[in-house]
């Protein structure tokens, strides 16, 4: 774990569940709108899996704006972190959107969490809508 930054990824949706709260009390970190991103809710196929699944996976995975969006994301997310290390903060919020939180959002969480993780960062990810979902079965 790199100096204790603890860094924790929400997805969400904006028609959902809404910005989640910052739980550090920090003012709510990045939030990313990820809706530039195709969304594969609108297809059949997809549309009872979330980002989670292989096949949404792919499907993203094979999307030119996913590779670019998240090229942009993980700069301002590298740069905020070297940041908050220079001033031996503990906490960064990221936090990514879409329609109803399932697919794209899910998505750039689980990416950008494997990327900091790999990085030697400890992160925490909540699928904002997903674990709502499954609460109220």
């Amino acid at each position: 774990m790199k100096k204790d930054l603890q860094i924790l990824i929400y997805s969400f949706g904006f028609h959902k569940s809404g910005i989640p709260d910052d739980p550090y009390d920090n003012g709510g970190g990045f939030v990313f709108d990820c809706r530039a991103i195709e969304n594969p809710g609108r297809y059949e196929e997809f549309m009872q899996l979330t980002g989670l699944d292989k096949e949404v996976i792919d499907f993203l995975q094979a999307r030119p704006e996913a590779h670019e969006f998240l090229s942009h994301t993980d700069k301002l997310i590298e740069m905020m972190i070297n940041f908050f290390l220079s001033r031996n903060f503990n906490h960064l919020m990221i936090s990514f959107g879409c329609t109803g939180g399932r697919h794209r959002s899910v998505f750039c969480a689980e990416k950008t969490a494997a990327k900091l993780r790999k990085n030697g960062f400890a992160v925490n990810v909540i699928h904002q809508d997903i674990t709502r979902e499954i609460l109220a079965k």
